[in-house]
């Protein structure tokens, strides 16, 4: 393939990331930040899979097998097992805006700078050997794609090569994207924006290829582990143990090593504790990032063994499977996608870690030494430009330095060997930086002591043997130890034997690091700065930002303060920092006034120089911070007893903050039953409005027909007395009838109303007899025969032969029948109206229903129907009515123990039904009165 064209395709896939940044600052700008998405922040972990993952993988996996998967299943469970772990460390980075691993653990034991400088060089030697990983990865891959035969590519010099120029560039996207501002705790959302689109890139040419190797080289997986069964040499692949009993030891170690990696490296705590905006999107981070380790990794082993399969064991590089396989099948394109993803498992992983190492450097490196020269320390000059320069050039210096390495050892170790050198160097920060947040009594003398134990123990059993082995340094020492002494042998130190290298180192370099870590601590009690800070980190959780304890007593002038944050922050950044605090403590009453003079008022205690504090630190470091504000302020020592009296403070302001909270969660609960009770005052009012114009209507009805009826008969007897013609007495009786009905009418209004009282106040009368429910259907039908004969309705009963005997007040469940019965007769349609009465046993109760073809009632109705004054369907099709029939008996059901219910839909008739026990009901708590 030509190199012009990969270079092309190589320079524009760069350009897009550019794109992809750009337009990510550019939103964020606006206010509308893209990486406030859970699924952006779960996808920006993946640059934990770097161009290990994408070559080194594959090469793992055609000479070791399953031996690839630990490095894996390490991060998956720390997602899953320790995501309260990870979501301790956001809290604390957030509360304290720290910027960095070294800051995060020097901020634990009293801010110490010595320490952030320790955690930074071991940084430095782990993580240059890493992005020198990434940098071979590339080169590799560009070589492999344009045919350039290794010898050739061995010989030629630095400026020839791709790879320098590749460095530049991410060089220059980093300090672009990466170091716009001072504040390291800032997000860098353009950045995150361009590792996501970065991971899913990745993922998808890796499946890509995966694929093609399976369905169109092969016949799916199958065939794959099939032809390899059948090779010996390859079939001992299937066995994590390689014929031999399995290593326990060394998968133990490697799926450790994982686990604190994905923890420690220094790009996945920028990622997923600096860039996180948002907690919360740690539960959606738990199952994402393993998902996505799951999927990257499904075809490692088939495109390992298709490879061997395909060329033959050793006769190609197993690390460039990925790109040699679709090459030999004449697919460019796809090898292309394979290179643009490489290529985007290395960029990502080298930009964020050189940012990460980069800030490091900068503010406990380079930094500290600035700030001890009397130019630096004692002048007045902004020096947010100097800064902002340094980190840049820190940048810079770390990617060449990673081409350096590149260039001298990046022949003679295969990516996965670096890789895990590189990892079980950061694994040495797990002690003091776990320890420190669970564990109040650890102090810095043991975080020092641990550290550079461990990280001695890992340089003396792992990085000289490494050394050795590539040719910089005799490998006697290897073989007979140091001066002849076997004991001393780097892998088999102490005599200890039958482990591979990595997990011999790991095991010495954690012992002497958490040994001491632990018995200096002990040995020795924190310091007064110590435990304050461990306070602060332990029980991070207990407080809010607002009711934290601050360890500082002393003297300060709000003047100095704002000079120094000017000096770090510049002025603008420094005076809108000042302006919001002045608004928060009450001051913005005073916006005419200048800056200075409305921050006069305020008082420069220990709060405001905290504030001051805990910006520097997202500049400069916690270390460097403390050195500075301790340069401009009058501090008075603080005694142990003086951390524990402002402790208790604290925690009484927080006991006083929670029963206001808890008074005032009160109060609004108050509020909201109040509320709800004037809701229901407010139906109440408008049900009784509403009953007070239905009774009304109801009585003015039959009172009107009576008052004009007997006006008639009123005249005409007048007029009969006058000698006038008198009223035919079929017409008389024929009014009287009416008068009759309208009064009978009126008497079941009443009586409605009033049994609907009694019931609700528990005055009514109940009579507890034996019953045979049976008969009483059956009269109660014959009591409406003439109503539903009036509406041509057609009346079935579907009754046992046998009589069903319980016990209840006959009369009131004769109610409810004609309630049920005259309220199905109203509303089924006239002349072909159908109504059918079912009674049917269910152990020890009975069940009577009442089915009607009539319109039906809506869902949303349904619950209507059985309130007072209520009535179902629509108000200009009702028949008249109080809608206190189904209340009542609703009431009279639910008094002997049972329920009533309606069945319904539209345009399919209603079904009410009700249920009632066998035996006898226990009525006294009914209140009732017989």
């Amino acid at each position: 393939m030509s190199p012009l064209l990969v270079v092309a395709v190589s320079l524009a896939y760069l350009l897009t990331l550019f794109a992809v940044a750009a337009y990510g600052d550019r939103r964020a700008a606006a206010g509308r930040s893209i990486i406030a998405s859970s699924w952006v922040y779960a996808l920006s972990l993946a640059v934990y899979c770097s161009a290990w993952t994408y070559f080194g993988s594959v090469g793992r996996a055609a000479s070791s097998g399953v031996w690839f998967l630990p490095i894996y299943l390490g991060p998956m469970l720390a997602m899953v097992l320790a995501w309260l772990v990870l979501r301790k460390m956001l809290r604390i980075a957030q509360r304290y805006r720290i910027t960095s691993i070294a800051d995060f653990i020097s901020s634990r034991y009293g801010k110490s700078p010595l320490l952030a400088g320790l955690v930074t060089l071991i940084t430095v030697v782990g993580i240059v050997p890493y992005i020198a990983l990434q940098l071979k990865g590339i080169s590799v891959a560009f070589d492999v794609l344009t045919a350039v035969p290794a010898a050739l590519a061995r010989e030629r010099a630095w400026w020839q090569e791709s790879t320098v120029y590749l460095a530049l560039a991410l060089a220059g996207f980093t300090m672009m994207f990466g170091a716009r501002h001072l504040d390291s705790s800032e997000r860098h959302e353009g950045l995150v924006a361009a590792v996501a689109f970065e991971s899913v890139v990745k993922l998808l040419a890796f499946l890509a290829v995966g694929a093609y190797v399976c369905w169109g080289l092969f016949d799916g997986v199958g065939d794959i582990f099939a032809r390899a069964a059948v090779q010996p040499e390859l079939a001992s692949l299937f066995a994590p143990g390689q014929g031999m009993a399995f290593a326990h030891p060394q998968w133990f170690a490697l799926t450790l090593l994982a686990m604190l990696s994905v923890l420690l490296l220094p790009r996945q705590f920028q990622l997923m504790v600096v860039e996180n905006v948002d907690e919360r999107h740690l539960r959606r981070a738990a199952w994402v990032f393993p998902l996505y380790l799951l999927l990257i990794n499904l075809f490692v082993l088939p495109i390992a063994l298709g490879g061997l399969l395909h060329f033959g064991p050793g006769q190609a590089d197993p690390e460039s499977f990925v790109l040699s396989l679709p090459l030999s099948q004449g697919q460019p394109a796809l090898a292309l996608l394979a290179f643009v993803g490489g290529l985007s498992a290395a960029t990502g992983m080298v930009i964020v870690e050189t940012i990460a190492v980069s800030t490091m450097v900068c503010n406990d490196l380079v930094v500290p030494v600035l700030l001890r020269t009397r130019r630096w320390s004692e002048g007045r000059h902004d020096l947010t430009r100097v800064i902002l320069n340094t980190r840049r050039l820190a940048i810079l210096a770390v990617m060449l330095l990673g081409y350096c390495y590149f260039r001298l050892a990046g022949e003679a170790y295969a990516l996965v060997s670096i890789g895990l050198i590189s990892f079980a160097a950061v694994a040495q920060f797990a002690p003091a930086m776990l320890g420190g947040m669970y564990w109040r009594g650890a102090t810095r003398h043991g975080a020092l002591a641990g550290l550079l134990a461990g990280f001695a123990l890992w340089c003396y059993t792992l990085m000289l043997p490494s050394l050795a082995k590539s040719g910089w340094m005799a490998d006697d020492f290897l073989r007979v130890g140091p001066w002849g002494l076997d004991w001393l042998r780097p892998e088999a130190l102490l005599g200890l034997g039958g482990f591979d290298p990595l997990t011999h180192a790991l095991f010495w370099s954690l012992l002497g690091n958490v040994g001491l870590y632990v018995g200096v601590s002990l040995w020795r009690s924190p310091s007064v700065a110590e435990a304050s800070q461990a306070l602060l980190f332990v029980d991070v959780f207990e407080r809010s930002s607002q009711l934290q304890p601050v360890f500082w007593r002393g003297q300060a002038s709000v003047a100095s303060l704002l000079a120094l944050a000017e000096r770090f922050l510049g002025p603008e950044r420094a005076r809108e920092l000042f302006e919001r605090y002045a608004r928060e403590h009450g001051r913005s009453d005073l916006s005419r006034l200048d800056l200075v003079d409305r921050l006069q008022p305020l008082q420069a205690d220990a709060e405001l120089v905290h504030f001051v504090e805990t910006q520097l630190t997202g500049a400069i470091g916690s270390a460097s911070a403390r050195v500075m504000v301790a340069s401009v302020v009058e501090e008075e020592a603080l005694a142990l007893e003086d951390v524990l009296a402002m402790v208790e403070e604290a925690k009484r302001l927080l006991l006083h903050s929670r029963e206001l909270e808890q008074k005032s969660l009160s109060l609004e609960r108050a509020s909201a039953e109040l509320r709800a009770a004037n809701e229901q005052l407010k139906s109440l009012d408008r049900l009784k409005d509403d009953f007070m114009s239905s009774v009304t209507h109801e009585l003015r009805t039959p009172l009107t027909s009576i008052r004009a009826l007997a006006e008639l008969m009123l005249d005409d007897a007048r007029a009969e007395a006058g000698g006038a013609p008198a009223m035919r007495l079929e017409q008389r009786q024929n009014f009287l009838a009416i008068i009759v009905a309208e009064t009978e009418r009126l008497g079941r209004l009443v009586n409605q109303v009033l049994d609907m009282a009694k019931i609700e106040s528990g005055h009514a009368e109940w009579q507890h007899a034996e019953l045979d429910l049976v008969a009483l259907i059956r009269r109660s039908a014959d009591t409406v025969a003439e109503l539903l004969r009036e509406r041509g309705a057609l009346l079935t009963l579907d009754l046992p032969e046998s009589p069903v005997i319980l016990r209840a007040d006959p009369d009131r469940l004769t109610q409810v029948m004609i309630n049920l019965l005259s309220n199905a007769a109203k509303f089924v349609p006239a002349g072909s109206g159908q109504i059918r009465i079912g009674l049917a046993l269910q152990r020890d109760r009975v069940q009577v229903e009442v089915q009607d073809n009539g319109p039906g009632v809506a869902p949303e109705q349904q619950a209507l129907v059985f309130e007072k004054f209520r009535q179902g369907g629509d108000a200009s099709q009702r028949p008249q009515g109080t809608g206190l029939g189904l209340p009542i008996s609703r009431q009279i059901i639910e008094h002997f123990g049972g329920q009533i219910e309606l069945r319904s839909q539209p345009g399919q008739g209603a079904c009410f039904s009700f249920w009632l026990p066998l035996g006898a009901p226990d009525n006294d708590k009914n209140g009732d009165r017989a």
